[in-house]
């Protein structure tokens, strides 16, 4: 049984391989039997399509066949059936962390609602050869350390957002935890999985962060609303948000402000005394 695209199809006939232009015809559930092998033109053939006859014309010497088929055949209903689920290699073997992303908000609010646990972004294509090979170690990766979240992001259902975050190159990997937003960012295959478990070994340690989960930068954000993937009215980051640190240093500051005057009040009071 050979391969077959939805586009076209080519097979072996008697030797000879045929070419078929129908859109929907998949030659590996065809059954074609011509009625005369020594005849020099084959005028009809006889053809079975899942249990119902086809009337195939020859009316070009096999270059190109005209499928006749009922008023009641429908040509995209096979597409379900050339393409099996057993070939979705990204969805087996996922693990109770691993989450499957099928939107801007999804991502947007998975990394909000993280709190301090180690978020992993994974950009993936089902037909990126790479990605195939590397998605069993990933699933390993993501049992030996329950506490992390793996996000999958299906770059092909989401290009306009992966576009917008500049993932170019699969498969692609984000690192994000809490308050800190994204630790880094790189492009690794199955060859080069130690920079996958060096990121993993160097931020998946349990940490406190200070402050509400980050998720994606401000500018990431303001541009995934622009072209309408995420809705407007979610709250972005303010860019005069203030650190921890500059809170503390300026309450040391006010404090000492509202002593000097409370100096100030004073000798005031004991000079009028």
């Amino acid at each position: 049984m050979m391969a077959c695209s939805m586009k076209s199809c080519a097979y072996c006939l008697n030797g000879t391989i045929v070419g078929s232009k129908s859109r929907g015809f998949c030659p590996s559930l065809v059954s074609v039997q011509p009625r005369d092998s020594k005849s020099r033109a084959l005028p009809m053939l006889g053809v079975e399509f899942m249990g119902k006859p086809l009337a195939v014309s020859d009316q070009k010497g096999l270059r190109d066949w005209n499928l006749k088929s009922p008023s009641n055949f429908c040509p995209y209903a096979q597409a379900s059936i050339c393409v099996s689920r057993s070939l979705r290699w990204w969805e087996k073997t996922l693990k109770p962390n691993m989450v499957e992303i099928h939107s801007a908000n999804e991502l947007v609010d998975s990394l909000l609602n993280a709190g301090d646990r180690l978020v992993i972004v994974d950009f993936y294509s089902p037909g990126c050869g790479g990605c195939k090979t590397l998605h069993p170690k990933i699933c390993q990766l993501a049992e030996l350390n329950p506490n992390a979240i793996i996000l999958k992001v299906n770059h092909d259902e989401l290009k306009a957002m992966c576009h917008s975050l500049r993932v170019h190159v699969l498969p692609f990997f984000r690192f994000y935890r809490g308050a800190e937003g994204r630790l880094c960012s790189f492009s690794c295959t199955n060859a080069t999985i130690k920079k996958f478990k060096d990121a993993l070994a160097k931020y998946g340690t349990e940490r406190c962060s200070l402050g509400p989960a980050k998720g994606l930068d401000e500018s990431e954000l303001m541009y995934l609303a622009s072209i309408g993937q995420i809705s407007k009215g979610l709250s972005l980051p303010s860019t005069k948000e203030e650190s921890v640190e500059d809170l503390v240093m300026k309450s040391i500051d006010l404090s000492g402000v509202l002593s000097k005057a409370g100096n100030k009040m004073e000798l005031k009071k004991e000079m009028l005394c």
